[in-house]
């Protein structure tokens, strides 16, 4: 049985990555599943440490919510404002107020730290 220990540099990453393909779909309660768990979360924490991911733009966020959830432009005026002020934000002719930000973090589970951002100029503006 090889022993888990700290992923530091590449080789340890590829090395927890073929091992990860050994113990893949072990059964639950079983001491190979106990060591996917924990190996998981190494490379978890070495992916995190090594490759962070951008946070997504407001914008694009509020976006995937609205398709997630099947939301229209008309079903963000509660929490945005006009139908004008709807468009003045998707269109990112306005940023977001503070309100605005706690009402769609808490009306649509929105992350506070992706909404606060600054809003990405469009892409056919740039």
């Amino acid at each position: 049985m090889i022993e888990l220990k700290p992923i530091r540099n590449e080789a340890d990453y590829n090395e927890a990555m073929a091992l990860l393909k050994t113990l893949w779909g072990a059964a639950t309660g079983t001491p190979e599943n106990d060591r996917l768990d924990l190996l998981v979360t190494l490379i978890d924490d070495y992916e995190n440490l090594r490759h962070p991911m951008d946070l997504p733009d407001p914008i694009d966020a509020i976006l995937f919510r609205m398709e997630q959830q099947n939301l229209t432009r008309k079903d963000l005026e509660s929490l945005l404002g006009s139908r004008g002020r709807v468009a003045e934000i998707l269109n990112r002719k306005r940023p977001l107020s503070l309100d605005m930000i706690r009402r769609l973090h808490a009306e649509l589970g929105i992350p506070a730290e992706v909404l606060i951002q600054p809003i990405r100029p469009a892409k056919d503006a740039a």
